[in-house]
């Protein structure tokens, strides 16, 4: 590597360190970082801001953008407190079946939403269900977007990096379907039995007095505007529908949430300046300095060499190229972001697989791949843009989650389910193909 590319790790490192002990706040850290790489010349401007690989995301960005508007506009409704009493009084204010029920619910979304969608929706309904019977917060947020993070494996449209590897490798919606949703399905059910002894100490004795108060409440006295609940529905279902056509109708997702955002505060008739103040700008900021220092370790080359080097170790055998595929993905994709991580590596992938004879016999190693960086985005905070996001939902509300905390939970999860993905993908593709 370049003196560049050996001061750009050498800063990324710094950054991470800086992130993962909270010595300086995470935005400051990411910004400050992003500013080195640019004065360093690991990166220049028109590759931080322009490139598409190696800069900031903008569709990202205006895809959570887009549905912090629609959130913060429907959260003036009173459909989050509606959800949320519902689900309390399903639960009958058991704590282990609440959280089984939201992470059973997150999962499921996650798979037809992107991820970053699902979570915007689905925490703050945690958040006031959780306050309503007095059960620490903090619990069910990790627990959520970790379901989110599994969930979104599923399918072509739950999770960026499936969209990026569908459109590498040539892949179906329906390939999908069969090839992923199995394991995710297996993998959802060990996350809600690891949850039982993971959260433990959360599923305390609720008080008798907020269940009883929680079941004589009507969720439906929740509601408090009908009519833009109502116009917000048609714009969230018109949302919807064009993320899973948006192949189809070709359009990017990002292009539909601010689209759809703008129209709802348009037709909305509320104060745009208040509804503005519930966009996680912090968070959105943060993801631009990630881009920018991310941007730079693909820009020197640090990230496709960390592949390179996965993949030669295996010397194009099918069965170890996929098991380092599967484990081999876990780290990088922890450390920073599964989704520049994917985009600077697939490209290996797609030599790796023609060389091996192409997708009819080597199909099985964009699988594993897809497993290894979906999954590993349980690992860290920034492993993934949904806990980035949850992170500042939470603290926004006045519910801190330390890199630690978050870390030491998601590194166990992440564990078990790329060592069960990677016990799928030998039985699967080797043992009973």
């Amino acid at each position: 590597m370049t003196l560049t590319a050996w001061m750009a790790v050498v800063v990324f490192a710094a950054v991470y360190v800086l992130i993962a002990t909270e010595y300086v706040h995470r935005v400051a850290a990411a910004l400050g970082g992003a500013v080195v790489m640019l004065v360093i010349g690991a990166t220049d401007p028109e590759h931080a801001f322009y490139s598409e690989h190696a800069g900031i995301d903008w569709n990202v960005i205006f895809l959570l953008l887009g549905m912090m508007l629609i959130v913060a506009v429907l959260k003036r409704t009173g459909i989050f407190e509606y959800i949320a009493i519902a689900a309390a009084k399903r639960a009958r204010g058991r704590p282990f079946r609440l959280m089984v029920l939201l992470v059973v619910a997150t999962g499921f979304l996650s798979a037809w939403l992107d991820n970053v969608t699902t979570v915007l929706l689905i925490a703050p309904v945690t958040i006031l269900v959780c306050r309503k019977l007095g059960l620490p917060v903090v619990p069910y947020l990790i627990a959520e977007v970790m379901a989110c993070n599994i969930g979104g494996a599923a399918t072509l449209i739950g999770d960026p990096p499936n969209i990026m590897i569908a459109s590498r490798a040539g892949l179906s919606f329906n390939d999908f379907l069969l090839h992923m949703t199995p394991i995710v399905i297996v993998l959802m059910v060990i996350f809600c039995l690891m949850c039982r002894v993971m959260f433990r100490k959360a599923f305390r004795q609720v008080d008798e007095d907020k269940v009883h108060a929680v079941m004589e409440m009507d969720e439906r006295d929740a509601i408090t505007n009908p009519r833009l609940l109502a116009v917000s529905s048609v714009v969230v279902l018109l949302v919807m529908t064009c993320f899973v056509l948006h192949t189809t109708l070709h359009v990017e997702p990002s292009v539909v949430a601010i689209s759809g955002g703008l129209i709802l505060l348009a037709i909305s008739r509320l104060d745009s300046g208040e509804v503005v103040k519930d966009v996680e700008w912090e968070t959105l900021a943060f993801f631009a300095g990630l881009f920018v220092m991310v941007g730079a370790m693909v820009q020197t080359g640090v990230i496709g060499q960390i592949g390179e080097a996965a993949a030669n170790a295996t010397q194009g055998e099918l069965l170890g190229t996929s098991m380092a595929l599967v484990f081999g993905s876990v780290i990088p994709s922890a450390v920073i972001d599964n989704i520049p991580f994917v985009a600077s590596v697939s490209p290996i992938v797609t030599e790796i697989v023609e060389a091996a004879g192409g997708m009819e016999k080597a199909e099985m190693l964009w699988w594993s791949f897809a497993l290894g960086a979906d999954l590993a985005g349980n690992a860290t905070i920034i492993a993934s843009s949904a806990n980035v996001v949850v992170i500042g939902i939470a603290e926004r509300e006045g519910h801190h989650i330390s890199f630690w905390q978050f870390s030491r939970i998601g590194l166990i999860v992440t564990a078990v389910t790329v060592s069960v993905a990677g016990l799928y993908v030998w039985l699967r593709y080797f043992a009973l193909a």
